[in-house]
């Protein structure tokens, strides 16, 4: 029985050495102002401030390719442009502002008064609510709607999202967030 104990206490004394953390490099702060840092940065190749939605929004699915970018618009505001497709013939676009709301973004339609969505973005995905305003009715023809809306985070970085073509309602692909 001695035996048995001393195997069970130094099975116990190898699993409780598992939940210690090294104190080396990883746990150092971010150097924000390293070059290399701010060329990730810039580039969205590491997570930007998680306080800012600045970046690449994008999805592509039977139906077509949903995607938005935003890009900042003065101090603690950013502006949008988004595309939501349903098919070849029917998808919704979109224009507007976003702005700090707690926990998440307030959006903003434009040419819509008292269209606005709190946003969210959960796991690297831009959630909109899943019932908007009825004055958002106008945002999409016929039976479609941007409610429920999910889209994966592409980029971080603001020059892709200036970058991002989006078709119009005739087709002609444009770059809505590059001026």
């Amino acid at each position: 029985m001695p035996i048995a104990k001393r195997l069970i206490a130094a099975a116990l004394l190898l699993v409780s050495g598992c939940d210690r953390h090294g104190t080396g490099t990883a746990d150092a702060q971010i150097d924000a102002d390293n070059p290399l840092e701010m060329a990730a940065r810039e580039r969205g190749v590491v997570r930007g401030d998680a306080t800012s939605p600045v970046g690449v929004f994008e999805r592509a699915h039977d139906l077509g390719r949903d995607a938005m970018c935003v890009v900042p618009d003065g101090a603690g505001q950013w502006r949008f442009a988004m595309t939501a497709s349903f098919g070849t013939s029917l998808s919704c676009a979109a224009k507007g502002t976003i702005v700090r709301d707690r926990d998440g973004w307030r959006m903003r339609f434009a040419g819509h008064e008292g269209c606005e969505a709190s946003v969210r973005e959960e796991e690297e995905e831009l959630r909109l609510p899943g019932q908007l305003p009825p004055e958002c009715a106008s945002l999409c023809p016929s039976r479609a709607s941007l409610s429920g809306l999910r889209l994966p985070r592409a980029s971080w970085s603001a020059a892709d999202a200036r970058g991002l073509q989006i078709g119009d309602e005739r087709g002609i692909m444009n770059r809505p967030c590059a001026g």
